[in-house]
């Protein structure tokens, strides 16, 4: 559905396109730093993860089943730019 490096303000990370149901099923966050970063994750304005810690040089996984209709969004923020979102899940039109 959508990756990339985070900003370090919040951004728009995926938009469910028009006439599309967009089901989320996971998403990685990782660093590539050598210091540990913070993270926020947001679906349609909910906060799932607010100024999360993720460690040097690591992965974290979130395994979801969130369901979103069209044009809501993810969003997300970093403290660094060596942070990157992955997120996985399966569009239905």
């Amino acid at each position: 559905m959508a990756r990339g490096a985070a900003a370090l303000t919040n951004t728009t990370l995926y938009t469910v396109p028009a006439a599309t149901t967009s089901v989320v099923t996971n998403v990685v966050v990782t660093n590539t730093a050598a210091s540990a970063a913070t993270f926020t994750l947001t679906l349609n304005g909910v906060d799932l993860f607010k100024t999360a810690a993720i460690a040097a040089n690591s992965t974290a996984f979130i395994d979801l089943k969130q369901v979103l209709s069209a044009t809501q969004l993810i969003s997300g923020l970093a403290s660094a730019i060596t942070v990157n979102f992955h997120i996985s899940g399966v569009e239905i039109s």
